[in-house]
């Protein structure tokens, strides 16, 4: 039979074609009908979703660092404490970059279009701040610092620059300087919690990277010595600002997913930048580093370039993939959640790949129970492979897929959407709901890792077509809380929930058992 002749006809006869018909002449042509077929089915999905469910799941999440009206206010005098990699990136996202940063990028945008790094940087909102102090203990990561707060125009090399900041060599000295309101800690994470308890005794707001601590003991001492002296607190897990961890809180505040059960995140890198093996200085040596204060209170070792380079691959400085790469999933979840410290976890792992003489695993399972909520948290870890595996949140009715973009799908099987699947309503195997961050924007990002963070959500985010920076928004939801009160995203309560549970995570990895929290106790046993 000659189908294409009769659909003609049908067409021209006046009649809308219904749905058998439209698959039948679709079908006719292989690979274009196909096409028009996922096109149509996909289509009518979504049409009969917003007819019925679709109102329901109008998800718009809410980032209070956009809806929160702070006045810019006084002028706060920043100090930095840390300006390597990481403090660098932070001092761009406050508004400081080298000129020479900014010579690479307008070069770049000049072969590459779509390169709007410049101008991006240009467009972050004025913090109204100043940098009057640094301290780094590295000479040439102290230049490259100052050379950044000098740079107030946001100019290259043949721009005019502003006065640089005061350099100091200790950071106790720069945390009893009168001219600097609040402090940013971008060091080992060995010296996160002294630093922070210190700074806080000095009558200084903090914004300290994340780990929060090296060790349990001082977790407290850092609780106690903020709260004691009413500074604001921030941790630094910028994810806390990416929209689509937003719209995922609202469908599980929503009971979208139905009872939640399992969870699953998850780190995947396989680069040696991804692994923690750094680059090292040429220029850098015994002469130009202070040894003596990068070790503090860890273990005295003899100098060593790589351990002060690559220093995440020891015990000694560093918590590991626990508290460098799981307590970013972990903060996403307990954003998402509200989990809190687990009853209790399990891990394992070893040193299977990179037979460098570092002493942290790089693979690593972990297993965290919440059995008060019927839920059951899993980490897992390779530096080893670049099987990218998402975030997965498991309920009866639904899972949720969430990073920088988020996807929820129907479970065959659920109970709440079960009428709307045998309607036809419904289709698991499509979205009932998705966010896509910046779909229209071409990402100008080459490494690996940046490619890993940027998937995360931990680059940065969008609301509506404009991309920001999601540091800079965490920068300022600090600031703003500072002046104009208020508890930031990520502060000290919650920081506390992430210490403990990495901790947790790493001690039974240490000790080889299963390892608790005691909630009366207040205390890991």
């Amino acid at each position: 039979m000659d189908h294409a002749p009769q659909q003609e006809n049908h067409l021209h006869s006046g009649k809308k074609p219904g749905r058998r018909e439209v698959l039948k002449s679709l079908m006719t042509v292989p690979v274009a009908g196909a096409l028009l077929y996922a096109w149509y089915k996909n289509r009518r999905h979504d049409t009969l979703l917003k007819k019925s469910i679709r109102g329901d799941l109008s998800l718009e999440g809410s980032n209070p660092v956009f809806d929160r009206n702070v006045p810019a206010g006084r002028q706060i005098r920043l100090g930095i404490i840390g300006c390597g990699g990481r403090g660098r990136a932070l001092l761009k996202a406050a508004g400081f970059l080298r000129p020479e940063i900014i010579d690479t990028y307008l070069e770049e945008s000049k072969k590459n279009k779509t390169d709007r790094r410049y101008e991006e940087f240009l467009e972050q909102d004025d913090l109204n701040i100043t940098v009057n102090g640094l301290c780094d203990i590295y000479d040439l990561n102290a230049e490259r610092g100052m050379k950044a707060c000098a740079n107030t125009h946001r100019l290259g090399s043949d721009g005019e620059t502003g006065p640089a900041p005061v350099r100091y060599r200790s950071y106790r000295e720069l945390l009893a300087a009168p001219d600097i309101d609040a402090v940013i800690i971008a060091t080992p994470d060995h010296w996160h919690g002294l630093m922070t308890i210190e700074a806080a005794r000095a009558g200084k707001h903090v914004y300290c990277e994340k780990p929060m601590t090296w060790t349990v003991p001082e977790t407290y001492e850092v609780v106690n010595a903020v709260k004691e002296n009413n500074i604001v607190f921030q941790l630094g897990h910028q994810n806390r600002q990416t929209e689509s961890y937003f719209r995922a809180r609202e469908a599980f505040n929503k009971g979208v997913l139905g009872k939640v059960t399992l969870v699953e995140v998850t780190t995947n890198r396989n680069d040696p930048n991804g692994a923690w093996v750094y680059s090292i200085d040429k220029e850098a040596g015994s002469h130009n580093i202070d040894w003596e204060q990068f070790i503090g209170p860890a273990p005295w070792h003899e100098f060593s370039l790589e351990r002060f380079f690559r220093w995440r691959c020891w015990w000694d400085y560093s918590t590991g993939l626990s508290g460098d790469l799981f307590t970013h999933e972990y903060d996403a979840m307990n954003q998402i959640l509200g989990l809190g410290i687990p009853h209790s976890a399990m891990a394992s792992g070893g040193i299977y790949f990179f037979k460098d003489g570092r002493t942290v695993p790089d693979i690593l399972q972990q297993v965290f129970e919440y059995p008060e909520r019927d839920m059951t948290l899993v980490y897992s870890a390779s530096l080893a492979s670049n099987k990218m595996r998402g975030r997965m949140i498991m309920g009866h009715d639904a899972w949720m897929e969430v990073d920088s973009n988020l996807r929820i799908y129907a479970d065959p099987n659920s109970t709440q959407y079960a009428e709307k699947i045998r309607e036809g309503i419904i289709d698991p195997a499509l979205p009932l709901f998705s966010y896509t961050s910046g779909a229209k924007h071409v990402d100008a990002i080459t490494s690996p890792t940046e490619q890993y963070f940027a998937g995360r959500g931990l680059l940065y985010t969008f609301r509506g077509d404009k991309r920001y920076d999601t540091t800079h928004l965490h920068i300022r939801d600090w600031l703003d809380c500072i002046r104009g009160g208020g508890m930031p995203q990520c502060n000290i309560d919650a920081g506390f929930e992430e210490a403990i549970t990495a901790h947790m995570g790493t001690l039974s990895y240490l000790q080889n058992r299963k390892v608790y929290w005691d909630d009366n106790l207040k205390k890991i046993v």
